[in-house]
């Protein structure tokens, strides 16, 4: 064990890091890790918050242009600084200039749509390329006046480990900024989420909620300009609430996920940064929150690929039992009490289009849920369990056939298709309804069939 913990030692000192070195940046001793580590958690939390409601309008790929606007608002603003006679690292001006550039770009995107025939995404992309060309060529001039020295290629790729008290102070007071406005204007941001058309007609003011939604993405994009950089900025707002949508279908838990999604991102990845040194924080921040994107893909709650799988195989199973149940209850019911309850094998298959195969998979099924019972000659029997759930399948299945004939005008003969698609999902109302239309036409418990079964 010593060895192995030797060797594990000597590993980590290879990418620059002891178990000592881990032990530090986990419990958050040293000051610089503790401010950076906290600031990128916060920041990526309201990323997350106010990313779930841009997802929600569509307008995700909104924060994509603001964030690449943003470079040439930067240049400009170091170059008029420098010319002033300043040297152009004051990062007021240098964030101010970025919300300018960005608002720019985006109120661009929106003369575009509005003024032209070219669609969002068009102009999206006109947009985007447009004007981070523009801040590329103006890079250059920016570095030969000063711009290196200044720092102003951190602002592409980000680089989390030069924040200082002040960038906390600042991302601190831009989360809750954004988490008051979303609590305060959660009613008003769903609506316009879900149904603007409604909300417009209603005289609910779009245009401001829109501009309110639009000015938070920018304050949370300029301030994570420095963590994470113009380029994966955009990463942030989207990934977290994307991958908080497979685990709920309620907006309000999918906002909280998404801003714990995306704290818990930035606190990983900024983690991990600060142990191995080689490792640049905010592209390893962006890789976590994809990580928790595909596992929430795969078992999300709600949409997950494998939740949903498993719940398409638990219906099939239950419709197919349901079939059964139904083919032993008709077959029993034709024959009437003198034929027996025992239902053949064969008689089953000739019932309904289902292979040998499948249908010795059903009775396996229903007889594990203790529906049928199974003779040494291989016929099946209704237990008592089973007859009352084949009499409330059959029963679901003639009162849709009998609402199909009289109010849908579908022929009897083809009716018996058309019920066995809808009877397994309905609900406890439409079958009320049906029973008030069975007590017009019978008083069975269970009505005969409308058509020669």
């Amino acid at each position: 064990m010593l060895t192995t913990l030797a060797a594990n030692t000597h590993d980590l000192s290879h990418h620059g890091a002891t178990w000592a070195d881990v032990v530090e940046v986990l419990t958050l001793r040293n000051y610089n890790t503790r401010l950076v580590v906290i600031s990128t958690a916060v920041l990526s939390a309201a990323a997350g918050l106010i990313g779930s409601f841009m997802l929600l309008r569509k307008r995700s790929l909104m924060g994509d242009a603001l964030s690449h606007a943003t470079l040439p608002g930067i240049c400009v603003a170091f170059l008029l600084h420098v010319a002033m006679g300043g040297d152009g690292r004051n990062m007021v001006g240098l964030l101010a200039g970025a919300a300018a550039g960005g608002l720019l770009g985006v109120g661009t995107v929106m003369l575009i749509t509005r003024h032209t025939r070219l669609k969002s995404d068009a102009a999206l992309g006109i947009v985007l390329s447009v004007f981070f060309a523009v801040g590329i060529a103006l890079m250059p001039i920016a570095q030969r006046s000063g711009g290196a020295a200044a720092g102003l290629d951190t602002f592409i790729y980000g680089k989390p480990a030069s924040m200082v008290m002040a960038d906390a102070w600042m991302i601190a007071a831009v989360a809750g900024l954004v988490l008051i406005v979303c609590f305060g204007l959660f009613k008003e941001f769903a609506i316009l989420c879900f149904d603007d058309s409604y909300a417009a007609s209603q005289g609910w003011p779009i245009g401001w909620l829109d501009g309110v939604m639009l000015a938070l993405v920018t304050v949370v994009t300029v301030v994570g300009l420095q963590a994470v950089g113009l380029i994966l900025i955009i990463a942030m707002l989207i990934i977290p609430p994307a991958a908080a949508r497979f685990w709920t279908h309620e907006l309000w838990a999918m906002a909280v996920v998404a801003a714990l999604l995306g704290g818990l991102s930035g606190w990983l990845g900024s983690t991990a940064s600060a142990v191995f040194e080689d490792l640049p924080g905010g592209a390893i921040i962006v890789v976590v929150a994809a990580s928790f994107f595909g596992l929430s893909m795969l078992f999300g709650r709600a949409r997950g690929v494998v939740p949903r799988a498993w719940r398409h195989v638990v219906l099939s199973a239950k419709v197919g039992r349901q079939h059964l149940l139904r083919a032993v209850y008709e077959r029993v019911e034709a024959r009437g009490e003198s034929g027996g309850r025992a239902v053949s094998f064969e008689s089953l298959l000739a019932m309904r289009s289902w292979s040998a195969r499948r249908l010795r998979r059903v009775i396996r099924s229903a007889r594990r849920a203790g529906l049928v019972s199974r003779a040494s000659d291989g016929s099946v029997r209704l237990t008592e369990a089973g007859r009352a759930d084949a009499a409330r399948v059959v029963r679901n299945h003639r009162l849709w056939e009998i609402y199909l004939i009289n109010y849908a005008d579908i022929a009897p003969s083809h009716v018996d298709r058309d019920a066995d698609m809808i009877e397994h999902v309905l609900d406890a109302a439409l079958v009320t309804r049906l029973e008030r239309l069975l007590e017009e036409r019978s008083g069975a418990v269970v009505p005969s069939s409308p058509h020669a079964i």
